[in-house]
């Protein structure tokens, strides 16, 4: 049995990662465009000044895109080329590039999928207090009022925030991602709270600008814990550790997930924080918790977990010579069953994957074309596993393989290669790897391709 007839085989991408144009048609900056001049912030330099050029060459990207077969793209908006000041006047330059972009997707048969915000964030917000600053939440809403009036006749499937881990922890924390800054616990913490109540008035703003029905979801990453074995004990011990609070892990579920699906920050959650944790308005739970359609999550890898002697969680440390991809991460494809599977049975919500892909060592070879086998494989393995939940039951609205096409890797500059499309970023030519192929037959027999 393929996957249901009702599911969206897609690819995503990211304004600032693929886009280029950082200063033309009245864009503004954003904390990347200021980031990325620090010296030594980013692998031997790079920028995101040109990307892959994709502000220019959407036309062309689109019909890849149909070539492939893709029922949906994820894209996201870059903030500050829709209001460079991240509030006040529009550009409207900006705002008209998206809504090519959108019209020509829809004339492809493709679905967009679109993100609010994917970490660009306007550097004169950033000079105002960024996400330190509780006016961030509103600033967020408005803009989102302005995108949804403009693209929500045509667009019916929203996220509001990417990642928000990643920008406030790496961005905010650790310094390894823009603005880079490294921030007192106090500080990050009142930031996750300012975050997750912009994605809460997001939701609010689109519910109540959208011209039509619309679908919304939130993409944050999922830390995903996986069963060393299917025992009983094991599996509770993985469900257990995979909502529970970890004091020493900020990207922790129930910091991130639980306040926007449970409407609360556990006692044993403030608790563990203890003076650090900001005091959170009797108000603000509801807004950050208004309902979501679907919940959409980044999956990459999981971490194995077994019940210890007492019963409780034990991490168990991978084997050695464990695979891993280019990028260091290692290959778990149970992660896209056991993840789905304990965030639909603690959330109720249909499941779309919003990211799952991984970073190979690629060029284009002596015939003209990239192959890229591992890749293949890592798609095969990990949607079989996705396939095992829908089996079981896990509502699934469909998959975003993340990368349409090779891009600026943030920090990682273009030494990392996501892509189903190879850029050769001096030229700008694209050329479709092995993988693309392989995924346009995987979406052509609706899964079935992958189960033969």
């Amino acid at each position: 049995m393929a996957f249901p007839n009702d599911f969206v085989w897609g690819a995503a991408a990211a304004s600032y990662q693929i886009e280029g144009a950082t200063r033309e048609d009245g864009k503004g900056p954003s904390v990347w465009d200021m980031f990325v001049k620090k010296p030594n912030a980013i692998w031997r330099g790079h920028d995101g000044e040109v990307a892959c050029d994709h502000y220019h060459c959407y036309a062309e990207d689109v019909q890849l895109m149909k070539s492939i077969g893709l029922q949906a793209y994820r894209l996201s908006l870059c903030w500050p080329r829709i209001l460079p000041d991240g509030t006040g006047a529009v550009n409207e330059k900006g705002l008209s590039f998206y809504d090519r972009l959108i019209d020509e997707l829809l004339a492809a048969g493709i679905e967009p999928f679109v993100t609010l915000f994917h970490w660009d964030y306007p550097l004169a917000l950033y000079r105002r207090g960024g996400w330190l600053n509780r006016d961030s939440a509103d600033w967020f809403a408005a803009y989102t009022e302005i995108v949804v009036r403009r693209l929500g006749d045509r667009v019916k499937n929203w996220m509001t925030l990417n990642e928000p881990q990643c920008f406030v922890l790496l961005g905010h924390q650790t310094a390894v991602h823009a603005p880079g800054d490294k921030l007192e616990l106090s500080e990050v913490l009142g930031m996750t709270h300012h975050a997750l109540l912009a994605h809460g008035k997001g939701v609010q703003a689109i519910r109540a600008t959208s011209p039509g029905p619309c679908r919304v979801g939130f993409a944050p990453v999922a830390q995903v814990m996986i069963p060393a074995t299917e025992s009983p004990a094991d599996i509770a011990a993985a469900r257990q550790r995979m909502f529970s609070v970890d004091r020493d892990n900020h990207w922790q579920n129930a910091l991130w997930t639980e306040p926007v699906l449970k409407a609360e920050y556990s006692a044993e959650l403030i608790a563990a924080y203890g003076e650090h944790f900001p005091r959170v308005p009797t108000d603000d739970l509801r807004i950050i918790a208004e309902p979501l359609d679907f919940f959409g999550t980044n999956i990459y890898f999981g971490e194995v977990v077994r019940a210890g002697e007492d019963g409780r969680p034990e991490v168990v440390p991978p084997h050695l010579g464990f695979p891993i991809s280019a990028f260091n991460w290692p290959i778990t494809p149970e992660a896209l069953y056991w993840g789905p599977k304990f965030l639909h049975e603690r959330y109720k919500l249909p499941i779309l994957i919003t990211e799952n892909g991984t970073s190979c060592r690629d060029w284009v070879m002596a015939d003209g074309k990239v192959h890229d086998p591992a890749r293949i494989d890592f798609i095969t393995r990990y949607l079989r596993s996705f396939h095992r939940a829908v089996e079981e039951g896990v509502p699934a609205l469909g998959y975003m393989h993340w990368s349409i096409m090779d891009n600026f890797e943030w920090a990682e500059g273009y030494r990392e290669r996501f892509g189903m499309i190879h850029v050769d970023y001096t030229t700008q030519k694209r050329t479709l790897k092995d993988s693309a192929h392989f995924y346009a037959k995987v979406i052509a027999t609706n899964g079935a391709h992958l189960l033969g």
